[in-house]
């Protein structure tokens, strides 16, 4: 198993946020969050992106997550923990980013994103918001896509 890394941003052309998870051949995973920060925000405003399990989680034992979006929503709902609680509980890597995505925007409104590996080398991908660009390798595969649903796979040519 190789390391896998993925990188989104909320919006096509925005700055945004910058996340990655990568886990090694060992299962050891990890996970980073950067933002872009919110325009007219207050002073003093803390994101999502500093918070263990709302910006960023890392578990070895379940997986990384990084999320993207509305940080004072992704703050309320703790979602990078809820995505890692419903993979613990079973759910494979993509059904758990995905449902724990849709359930933050039903819950506490507004949309958030997020970026999963489990510890096994399991990805998903989840978005609430129009569209948000992700990538990751896996062998020889480029994976890729912005829109809902899009899912581009091109062979790397050495």
């Amino acid at each position: 198993m190789s390391a896998q890394f993925f990188f989104f941003s909320h919006s096509l052309g925005d700055v945004g946020t910058v996340g990655c998870v990568a886990v090694d051949s060992t299962g050891h995973v990890a996970s980073g969050t950067s933002t872009g920060g919110t325009t007219g925000k207050y002073k003093g405003r803390i994101g999502d992106s500093p918070i263990p399990g709302s910006g960023g989680y890392s578990d070895d034992e379940i997986g990384a997550v990084s999320s993207t979006g509305h940080g004072e929503s992704i703050l309320k709902y703790n979602l990078a923990h809820r995505i890692l609680t419903l993979m613990q509980q079973g759910e494979s890597a993509q059904d758990a980013t995905a449902a724990a995505c849709e359930t933050m925007t039903k819950r506490v409104g507004n949309t958030a994103g997020a970026i999963t590996v489990s510890n096994k080398g399991e990805v998903g991908i989840g978005f609430t918001t129009d569209r948000m660009a992700w990538a990751y390798q896996l062998g020889d595969e480029i994976h890729y896509g912005i829109e809902p649903g899009e899912h581009i796979i091109e062979k790397i040519q050495y």
